[in-house]
Formats: C-alpha cells, structure tokens, sequence
C-alpha cells in the first residue's frame, strides 16, 4: 500500500489522495487496531487534533471514501474550515468525480439513477430495497468507453454522486446490472475475480472558497486502475 499523497495545503486546508487500503479512522465497534489515514495525518498535520465533530475518532474528517476507494479527499485543519466544508457537502457545494470501472458494456452513453438507499435488516449492507434508514440518494454517471480485459467485457465510467449516502456508487451501480469489479459486497463472488479490490476512485472534488474563488482538485487514479482500463480518459 502507498503512502497518502498531499495535492494541497495551506493554512486552513490540507488536500490529500488518498490510496486505496487504507482506513479514513478507527471506530468504537472496531476489535483490532489497524493503521487510518487520520494516523498519518496527525503527524503530518497534529492541528487536527481539536477539528472535527467527534475529535476522539475522526479528528479533520469531514468526508470519507471507503477503505478500497483511493482518490482526492479535503481535510480542514481549523474547525472554522471545517464548519464551512461541512455546510458545502450538506448542501451538495462540492461536485464529485469519480471514475469507476464496471462490470458489462454500457449501452447508453449517460444515465441517472435515483433510488433511495437504506440498510439491509440485520446487517450494515446498504440495499435499494429497504425501508430501514431510507434516505433520498442520486447518482449520474458517463461512460468513458468500453473495452474488454482478458475477455471480459467491462465499461470506464465517470460517475457523479449527486448525494453522499455510504457505498451509494457500488449499490447504484450494481442496482443497474453494472457492478465495480472487484466489489465482493454489491458485485459477488464472480466479480471478485476480475480485480483484487474494488475499481473506484475519486478523481476530483470542485467547490466554491468562502471569497467565492472555484477551486478544483485532482488525482490521477493508482497504477492497478491503470494497468486493467490503459489510458484513462
């Protein structure tokens, strides 16, 4: 596993790319240590210590990516920036790029799913087909191209989640017959095979600073993205 990488910093605000396999920040529920992104972070930026909502856990998190996603991630270092990334993502200020590689060939070359998302009964798997914690949940995406990898049949996808529910781009996209490979939870055991993580990343995140300035940030994806889909875009 790489190290998280820092695209930007400045006095208010770190930007880091984070790489796929490692954890954003431990929990309560979590019965063995394992090293977090936020581990890192209080060393390369300890000013975090006291930013955030629950500063014991997750302190300078404001959003998270799976621990199999990589990509662009924004991390306050004063609780003032913090405040104002938080109000951002609760009133959909950020847009959201990610690139996705999927099971099967697209035959539309853009589309909109909007299906509510909640938790499957009895576990923390999230389901469209749920009427626990239901929440609203919109996901566009784009696709790049299709193309085939050792025979199978797979699609490069721009995928931009227009609300930010937990796994919303691996059920929507599994919802549509189009899983990302190497997601076992929403693709099944056969996609596993076709990579040895789940293909998804955040390529970049664009929103409007308090003076009103747009800024945009991005990462390319890691080299094992790379190596099944060739040149990106």
């Amino acid at each position: 596993m790489n190290n998280p990488e820092i695209i930007h910093s400045d006095q208010s605000l770190a930007v880091i790319n984070k790489p796929a396999g490692l954890l954003v920040h431990s929990s309560s529920y979590q019965k063995t240590k394992e090293p977090t992104l936020v581990d890192w972070l209080l060393k390369k930026f300890p000013e975090i210590k006291k930013v955030g909502d629950e500063t014991e856990y997750r302190p300078g998190i404001v959003h998270r990516l799976d621990k199999e996603t990589s990509g662009v991630m924004l991390v306050p270092l004063t609780q003032e920036k913090f405040f104002y990334l938080k109000k951002l993502f609760q009133e959909k200020g950020v847009k959201k790029t990610y690139l996705a590689i999927v099971r099967g060939w697209l035959k539309e070359p853009k589309g909109i799913i909007e299906k509510s998302i909640g938790i499957k009964s009895g576990t923390t798997k999230r389901t469209v087909y749920s009427s626990k914690m239901v929440k609203e949940a919109v996901t566009e995406y784009e696709l790049v191209r299709n193309f085939e990898n050792n025979g199978e049949k797979l699609a490069l996808v721009k995928v931009y989640p227009k609300t930010g529910r937990t796994h919303q781009i691996r059920v929507h996209m599994a919802y549509i017959g189009h899983p990302v490979i190497g997601d076992t939870l929403y693709g099944g055991k056969e996609n596993s095979k076709l990579a040895p993580r789940q293909m998804l990343h955040c390529f970049s995140l664009e929103f409007s600073k308090e003076s009103g300035q747009k800024v945009r940030y991005e990462a390319e994806p890691p080299e094992d993205f790379k190596a099944i889909v060739g040149v990106i875009l």
